[in-house]
């Protein structure tokens, strides 16, 4: 097949996305698949075998690591010169539309996918009153692909719910050779503390510091457990607001971390805290959950399809404010438990390798070109 990606997210920026993107395509192209990819620029020529078309773009104003890169014609010719069989377009937002635009245009197959709840997002920059109608406006986007691609089964049933059209889920997925328990080390480990003790009750969050992680969740739980220590591994807008939140506690802020360094930090933490709860997958909790760190999540989005409270994990009412102390005492509480979740954590994780997700939106691919109409096919 070939393959034609429009993304509004890609390297060198760090997010779910991108990893998404990254791990899939070396198994597409290992199955002989094609790949072009438009994203804003800045990124490679090239990756894992397959082309990228950089696209002008500028800084998002309330979130200058999202970049807008406007269609223009040179997306157009190089999109003829690679004559795709498909079009996919990945969280449609203005590359996207263009992308959408292109393959509507051409009578090309169209397979959007959804990995990022922007309607949650609003509220926590000032324009929840905008909820509605973003819903109207994904919508209309969504709703001309042929297939509609949601990273968990609570995504699927809200986009469902909210009047978009041919849902279905596409797995997850995680590196299980990269994240293991294996690479834990007391250098890391003392890296992550960044000179406070070591008590044996490190915290760990990993991902963007922005508005919507609802990072500031975990100043309480330091505050309720005196003997925990907090890493927050990752960069983003909301780094000042939160440095002053976490004043006077016993927080390092480590910055971004990749590769065997970000899987050691990973694999050298006592619990990992992901307070978000606008999360369509949490793809962080299943790395956590690959390195053998025992995870707390909320019971909201795509997390629960993660994380089986008491089991491989725990939950948190994101709705109740002291839920999250609670969940991540029950963690911290039992040695033996702690122990229990971390195998079990490693266990569910090796259960989703990146190949078995990739063989099935290859076979999403198949489906979506089998119902179309040979004349448009051709």
């Amino acid at each position: 097949m070939r393959i034609a990606f429009f993304t509004e997210t890609f390297l060198p920026k760090v997010d779910g996305i991108v990893t998404r993107l990254t791990r899939t395509l070396p198994h597409l192209v290992a199955a002989g698949d094609e790949v072009l990819i438009f994203c804003p620029e800045g990124a490679p020529e090239g990756h894992a075998g397959a082309q990228v078309v950089g696209v002008p773009a500028m800084p998002l104003p309330l979130y200058p690591e999202l970049k807008l890169a406007l269609p223009r014609p040179a997306v157009s010719e190089a999109l003829e010169r690679f004559r795709p069989d498909l079009v996919h377009v990945v969280n449609p937002a203005v590359l996207g539309l263009g992308g959408i635009w292109l393959a509507k245009t051409r009578h090309l197959p169209l397979v959007a996918s959804y990995h990022t709840h922007l309607p949650k997002y609003l509220e926590y920059y000032g324009m929840g009153m905008l909820e509605p109608l973003l819903w109207e406006l994904l919508k209309a986007a969504h709703n001309q692909a042929e297939l509609n691609l949601c990273t968990s089964s609570a995504m699927v049933e809200e986009l469902t719910a909210k009047g978009i059209e041919h849902t279905a889920l596409w797995q997850r997925g995680v590196d299980t050779e990269l994240f293991r328990p294996e690479l834990a080390s007391s250098a890391m480990r003392a890296r992550l503390h960044g000179g406070h003790a070591d008590t044996g009750n490190l915290l760990l969050y990993i991902g963007r510091l922005s508005a919507e992680k609802q990072i500031e969740r975990i100043r309480p739980v330091l505050e309720a457990l005196p003997q925990s220590r907090l890493a927050l591994v990752g960069d983003g807008p909301h780094r000042q607001q939160l440095e002053r939140v976490f004043e006077g506690t016993a927080t390092t802020f480590v910055g971004y971390l990749a590769g065997d360094e970000l899987a050691s930090a990973y694999a050298s933490g006592d619990a990992f805290v992901f307070p978000s709860s606008t999360e369509t997958l949490g793809l962080v909790l299943l790395e956590a959950m690959a390195a053998g760190c025992p995870v707390v999540g909320a019971n909201r989005g795509g997390i629960p399809d993660i994380v089986n409270d008491g089991t491989n994990g725990c939950l948190f009412d994101p709705d109740q404010p002291a839920s999250l102390i609670t969940a991540v005492q029950r963690l911290l509480g039992n040695p033996t438990t702690r122990a229990e979740l971390r195998r079990a954590a490693r266990l569910e994780a090796e259960r989703w390798g990146w190949a078995g997700a990739t063989s099935q939106l290859r076979n999403y691919y198949r489906q979506v070109l089998d119902r179309r109409p040979l004349a448009l096919v051709a």
